[in-house]
């Protein structure tokens, strides 16, 4: 079995929380953590995804499989894998960068396992889709509802993803035809499961857009977020209606965005539907955000380690037969999941 794992980012909130799992789960693998600052174990490694030059470390360590919990705009650290054929997951990349990775990888001759993984939760969603709807024969609609406690942990990239991203259109799909929206507008409500109740809900951009629609050929699919605070929720759809963000400094946005909770559940709920049907999967983690999208990472990671996976590009949801999916994540004790028809 390969052995040599490195997680590059792996000193932020979802690579420390990755490494942790990883480890609790396949004490037998060798766990390498790559950052800009390095460090005194042997194990960890300096490594700038910006600096193409501090590669050649991964090459040195006989690296078998890269995680990538940083966000590599500029995907050197996904030429290096194609180029040296190693085995790569990628977790980080907002919907745009997710695009551009993807057209690159498909037009190069692969020779290793190449998968992405950024959608909502570590690319979960559409595993989770596609074994809610094994009977269903066609499905017509995904709608996507998220709610996010401002109590949960949040890593640097949260804030940063939000603070670049906020006050630009992204689009979500009816009828196959893309719809430019923009983040915290157009209100509905939703009653939400686990004790949450009914909260008002807003446009939020997540790669499931793009992944279902593009790539498992769902008509329309959207996705709204809900925060557990409802005055933030309104304040921040506020300052989308009178335009503030795009005033705003990446720095004042990025401070807007800021967490600093200790940590709190994260809840999500897909609706699945058809003319025939429609069928709600809800999704409970109580450890939050971060535990959940680092699990995520490491059920992609071992199928990748444990399994006879072809050489090509993948989204991480491909790599799933039939139930899998949900089976190791029900299995996991701090993960409640429920399937309603």
């Amino acid at each position: 079995m390969q052995s040599n794992i490195l997680i590059i980012g792996g000193t932020g909130l979802v690579g420390k929380t990755i490494a942790r799992i990883l480890h609790s789960r396949n004490p037998e693998l060798t766990i390498f953590i790559g950052g800009r600052k390095g460090g005194n174990s042997e194990n960890n490694l300096f490594i700038d995804v910006t600096k193409v030059s501090t590669f050649k470390t991964i090459l040195e360590k006989n690296i078998h499989l890269i995680i990538l919990s940083v966000n590599d705009k500029e995907d050197h650290v996904l030429r290096f894998a194609i180029d040296h054929t190693i085995d790569y997951l990628d977790i980080t990349k907002p919907t745009p960068d997710l695009m551009k990775s993807y057209q690159l990888a498909k037009n190069q001759s692969i020779t290793s396992r190449i998968v992405f993984s950024s959608g909502w939760m570590g690319g979960i969603v559409a595993g989770l889709v596609n074994t809610a709807a094994l009977k269903m024969k066609i499905i017509d609609e995904v709608q996507l509802f998220v709610y996010y406690s401002i109590k949960d942990k949040a890593g640097e990239s949260s804030a940063h993803f939000m603070a670049e991203n906020v006050a630009k259109p992204f689009v979500n799909y009816r009828n196959n035809q893309p719809i430019s929206i923009k983040h915290f507008l157009n209100a509905e409500y939703y009653n939400f499961s686990f004790g949450i109740g009914k909260r008002q809900v807003y446009n939020f951009d997540v790669p499931d857009l793009y992944i279902l629609n593009q790539v498992e050929k769902i008509p329309t699919v959207n996705v709204k977020m809900t925060y557990s605070s409802k005055w933030v929720t309104w304040i921040l759809g506020a300052f989308q209606k009178i335009k503030l963000y795009n005033i705003l400094s990446f720095k004042e946005r990025k401070m807007i965005f800021a967490a600093s909770g200790n940590g709190d559940q994260t809840v999500f709920e897909i609706i699945i539907k058809n003319q025939e049907e429609t069928k709600k999967i809800s999704l409970q983690s109580r450890e939050g955000q971060a535990e959940l999208t680092a699990l995520s990472a490491i059920l992609h990671a071992e199928k990748l380690l444990k399994t006879d996976v072809e050489n090509k590009v993948y989204f991480s949801h491909q790599l799933h037969e039939s139930t899998s999916l949900l089976e190791s994540l029900m299995d996991y004790p701090s993960i409640f999941i429920q399937i309603e028809s």
